[in-house]
């Protein structure tokens, strides 16, 4: 009987802290950062730069902290192809403006890697195991997506966003339009702003933040991570806009009483691009075969 009254009590002790472990997070936010080919040391160093700069903004700061936990978790990964994800942060708990100091120093020690293909959906794919094995609880997760380039490697981009869509995972864009020559002459994406927004994107608070080009890569990075730290709420007008106008507005009008949990984000996405959400995968085929009469491995 002692022996069960000394277990009784161990158990009072050790359950209530490992119930603990697992903390309540206002967000979890993974950051995926394109690597490929198509990008150079130095817009690679432009992009690492622009987010070691906003985690150190005094504003960012105060809206991580400002949240109703007070802290959010974040990951942060490069990507290229479609079996090429490096992920360069952990899940890490952002509690405070040391631990958000921190994390923008590691971020600025760690080295930075350049590949070749551009895969959002080997990035999308690779992020819903992330979020998979995230030690903090939410339900606010979004994964933040910055490329120069159209899905050409691994599946079809809206196939992978489906996937992360179906686990309640929400896909924000920093679409950079990069009008610098490619290192393999391919030719650049003015309408990338819009291949993002109907391709990439997803979920009920979802949006795409453009820059301009490298240089404008900091200023896009701060406003895109304010409004997904800060404006966390259910965006009805977002959701309307997502979807041709009569769905919108019958689905706008249902938000306002749905309950996060029974939101069905694959629902919230933008159809009708023009030149097809496989258009990155022709136009390399036919890049290709137009300059070495031949398509790539």
């Amino acid at each position: 009987m002692r022996f069960l009254a000394c277990l009784f009590a161990l158990l009072l002790t050790v359950l209530p802290a490992a119930a603990q472990e697992k903390k309540q997070v206002d967000l979890a936010l993974a950051l995926a950062i394109d690597i490929s080919g198509s990008i150079d040391p130095e817009e690679a160093r432009l992009q690492r730069q622009g987010y070691v700069m906003a985690f150190r903004d005094p504003e960012i700061v105060r809206a991580i902290l400002g949240g109703p936990n007070g802290r959010i978790a974040v990951a942060y990964f490069e990507w290229s192809d479609s079996w090429m994800q490096k992920l360069v942060v952990d899940w890490t708990l952002l509690d405070s403006e040391a631990a958000i100091a921190a994390f923008a120093d590691t971020l600025s020690n760690s080295s930075i890697s350049i590949a070749r293909r551009t895969s959002i959906s080997g990035a999308i794919h690779y992020a819903v195991g992330l979020f998979s094995r995230a030690p903090y609880d939410t339900d606010n997760k979004t994964l933040d997506i910055s490329g120069d380039g159209s899905n050409n490697d691994g599946i079809l981009v809206t196939d992978a966003r489906t996937e992360a869509l179906k686990r309640r995972i929400a896909i924000n864009g920093l679409p950079i339009i990069n009008d610098r020559p490619n290192p393999f002459g391919f030719p650049a994406e003015a309408d990338l702003d819009q291949y993002y927004l109907h391709c990439v994107t997803g979920g009920p608070r979802s949006f795409v933040e453009v820059a301009r080009n490298f240089d404008d890569f900091p200023r896009a990075v701060r406003k895109k991570l304010l409004q997904e730290v800060a404006d966390r709420g259910p965006r009805s007008d977002t959701a309307a806009a997502m979807l041709p106008l009569a769905e919108g507005t019958r689905l706008a009008q249902a938000h306002r009483t749905q309950t996060h949990e029974d939101e069905d984000y694959t629902r919230f996405v933008r159809p009708g691009y023009e030149p097809g959400c496989d258009v990155g995968e022709r136009r390399s085929r036919e890049f290709w075969q137009r300059r070495f009469g031949t398509t790539p491995d």
